[in-house]
């Protein structure tokens, strides 16, 4: 199993930067990739970062040149950089772990872009 404890979040200005964290109860190299969703009121969930075992980066191409996903490997921690946030960046953010077969998500953190 893999608890995943997430931080970060809160309320931003338009062209403001966050940083949502997301700690891991195991090593991060036993988990094969982490990945970063978010879900805005009335709409899907969606994918935004990921990143896997062997630091292969990905990310949606509505974040892509504005956000990062890094980890920190002695913290068990990953880390979502967010920078010129704009409104339709709102939402809730999830990270997610796969690990063994099987899919663990954390608590979620709400992010708020005000203009």
């Amino acid at each position: 199993q893999v608890q995943l404890v997430q931080s970060g979040g809160g309320l931003v200005q338009a062209g403001g930067s966050l940083r949502l964290s997301c700690t891991a109860s195991r090593n991060l190299f036993s988990i094969d990739s982490v990945k970063w969703f978010r879900q805005a009121p009335g709409h899907e969930r969606e994918f935004v970062a990921s990143i896997t075992r062997a630091e292969s980066h990905d990310y949606s191409t509505l974040v892509k040149g504005r956000f990062t996903i890094s980890r920190d490997v002695t913290e068990r921690t990953v880390y979502l950089q967010m920078v010129d946030l704009k409104s339709e960046d709102a939402g809730d953010y999830y990270c997610y772990a796969h690990y063994d077969g099987r899919e663990y998500w954390g608590q979620g953190t709400r992010v708020t872009v005000s203009s």
